[in-house]
């Protein structure tokens, strides 16, 4: 991926080695607790970090009466210099789409932390792996997550990271857009199987919006190279739940999916890269997954 020299983003806060110190108690967190928080926290319609924060021991009080100091980004950090990047190529494909259907794109800020860190969502750890926050509209990273994936799943592309966090503003694109809120609605009166299902269908329009910034992007800026995409794609199919829940358990329970498997995965990715139409990713009207 050429992304050096690029413009950087302003809107990065780190917050590592500041620490808030609150962390879940002292208690380790695994991918069983993981998985129920994220089921219980679709059902119950509560974020995931404030059901393991419960699980854990915590008080699981949504926000945080404390805020971990924000500190500007070492931008002579070559990760911190990546993420930057990557977010400002965001804003730059974001901000002329909204344009175009005549709205504003409020650019989210992005946080870097190291542990646990609290957001208006709940305490961020990082065992759940990058987020997002629509109470703060801010996405949250802890950068030993790419190191996870390099380690875990194999994937060590710089364009994989940045699918990553692509993934993750594009949850923002769905929450200023007000996708997200109708989605909550319904979930939160809904069966577990039917939250989960919705779930589903959140993460892989925000996969398919992920591609629509990597065809735009590249379109404007040239930023891809190749075996950019098969690296994108070999992170998207090592993060399905089928593959993770195979992983972890032997076995795989599709009503429990809230991300969506591996090869749906690939395929919304596909679909907005393919073509950097929103209206490809229309995930909620779509008669197969």
């Amino acid at each position: 991926m050429k992304w050096e020299g690029n413009r950087e983003s302003d809107n990065v806060e780190d917050r590592r080695g500041g620490g808030d110190g609150g962390g879940f108690g002292g208690r380790s967190i695994g991918l069983g607790t993981i998985a129920i928080a994220l089921v219980a926290s679709y059902f119950f319609g509560v974020s995931p970090m404030t059901v393991i924060s419960l699980l854990s021991g915590g008080s699981g009080q949504i926000g945080s009466t404390r805020s971990a100091p924000a500190q500007p980004a070492a931008r002579n950090d070559p990760m911190v210099k990546f993420v930057a990047t990557v977010l400002a190529d965001t804003e730059d494909t974001w901000g002329p789409i909204f344009r175009q259907s005549g709205s504003s794109y409020v650019q989210p800020k992005l946080v870097l932390f190291a542990g646990s860190t609290p957001t208006a969502c709940g305490t961020g750890d990082t065992a759940s792996g990058p987020f997002y926050c629509p109470g703060d509209q801010k996405v949250y990273i802890d950068l030993a997550f790419f190191q996870t994936m390099r380690e875990r799943f194999q994937v060590s592309s710089d364009f994989a990271q940045a699918y990553v966090i692509a993934h993750e503003v594009g949850h923002h694109v769905q929450h200023i857009s007000g996708i997200m809120d109708k989605a909550d609605k319904v979930r939160r009166n809904g069966s577990e199987k039917q939250a989960n299902a919705l779930s589903v269908k959140l993460e892989l329009q925000a996969d398919c919006f992920a591609g629509v910034w990597a065809f735009h992007a590249n379109q404007a800026r040239s930023i891809l190279e190749t075996g950019d995409v098969e690296s994108a794609l070999k992170a998207a199919t090592a993060i399905g739940d089928d593959t993770l829940q195979q992983q972890a358990q032997g076995h795989v329970v599709p009503d429990s999916f809230t991300h969506g498997t591996s090869a749906q995965r690939v395929r919304w990715f596909k679909r907005g890269i393919d073509s950097g139409q929103l209206n490809n990713c229309n995930t909620f009207g779509a008669q197969q997954l």
